[in-house]
């Protein structure tokens, strides 16, 4: 049987488990998988693009376990009710292929996005940051102040977003969520960036947009530019980057999707797993600008699979879905589909 945990699957878990020590705990097995990056068969996902979005399909394995994430990105999508980002994934066994896990990624994206944000910023960031600008006040918001609040100490958050209502959302849930977080309103981006320590970029639109520009940019900021991730999709001025400490999660992914589409090929650029594991220096001084180029890499996806399966297990979370055909002749697919030798139609479907 293949476990399955579903949308109330997971908020039944997250109850159980707590949004941020499950954040803690999945930000701890990114990064030791990003520790293990040689392990990893690992390629750039498959998009297929259109005008108004994106369909992605995300695999990575390493010789005990496969997982692969559907996931979309469609702008437009709320103003038909639909979120804007929407994803399941799968965990299979490498050695039979066969699959243990179906899980809803919709939320766990946000976490998982939020976890490593946080895992590149401990390691980029000046030490003793207090202050986060936060441009973009959407779906994944939450998680972004929450992970850097409980985990990197930041003590204050400043919010904008073109869509006040967005704004006014973020605020309601971080008044419940995390009560000692002091959170700002600021009446455009260059005003919440002003005097932060990290800015968080985390907007939605495809469309080459410069939502950070060189004239707010100061000595010592660190940059997690969250919401380029596609190509046409950008959100850091190119001048912006060609001054800073760029680090990316696969660099042939983000070539093609992340902000440094805007510089030469040859730019230079980290990759995350050299900084955490000391083989590139990540912040060089004090003063210097840091960026993590952050568009989501099966990676993580495949941390939080095997996290949520752990967790389901021990919390009796999930159902056992009949996904694949099995007490039966396994060269006998014909029965199967007859409803016979121990198998049903429901199992075969």
């Amino acid at each position: 049987m293949t476990r399955l945990v579903d949308v109330p699957g997971m908020a039944a878990l997250l109850r159980q488990v707590g949004v941020a020590p499950f954040m803690r705990e999945l930000a701890a097995r990114i990064r030791a998988d990003y520790l293990r990056w040689p392990a990893f068969e690992k390629s750039a996902r498959l998009a297929s693009h259109s005008p108004i979005g994106v369909i992605e399909l995300m695999p990575v394995a390493d010789a005990a376990r496969y997982a692969f994430k559907y996931v979309n990105g469609h702008p437009g999508n709320t103003v038909l009710g639909l979120p804007t980002v929407m994803a399941f994934g799968v965990l299979a066994d490498v050695a039979t292929g066969y699959p243990r896990l179906m899980s809803e990624l919709t939320l766990t994206t946000a976490m998982r996005t939020a976890a490593t944000s946080v895992v590149a910023a401990a390691a980029l960031a000046r030490p003793g940051a207090t202050s986060m600008a936060l441009i973009g006040n959407g779906a994944q918001s939450e998680f972004q102040a929450l992970a850097f609040h409980d985990m990197l100490g930041i003590e204050e958050v400043r919010l904008f977003d073109v869509d006040r209502q967005a704004t006014a959302k973020l605020l309601r849930n971080l008044a419940h969520a995390a009560p000692t977080l002091r959170t700002v309103v600021a009446e455009s981006t260059a005003a919440a960036v002003r005097g932060a320590d990290i800015v968080t970029t985390v907007t939605a639109d495809k469309a080459y947009a410069t939502i950070v520009t060189p004239d707010m940019i100061e000595a010592g900021m660190h940059l997690n530019a969250v919401g380029g991730d596609c190509p046409g999709k950008t959100e850091i001025h190119p001048a912006v980057l060609r001054q800073a400490r760029i680090v990316v999660e696969y660099e042939p992914q983000s070539r093609i999707e992340g902000d440094i589409q805007q510089l030469p090929a040859d730019f230079p650029v980290v990759e995350l797993w050299q900084v955490l594991a000391g083989r590139e220096p990540g912040r060089e001084s004090p003063r210097q600008v840091t960026v993590f180029d952050s568009v989501g890499f099966a990676l993580e996806d495949y941390s939080v699979l095997c996290l949520v399966e752990e967790l389901a297990e021990k919390h009796g979370i999930g159902a056992e879905l009949p996904l694949i055909a099995t007490g039966c002749d396994p060269k006998d697919l014909y029965a199967v589909a007859l409803g016979k030798d121990g198998a049903t139609l429901r199992e075969a479907a």
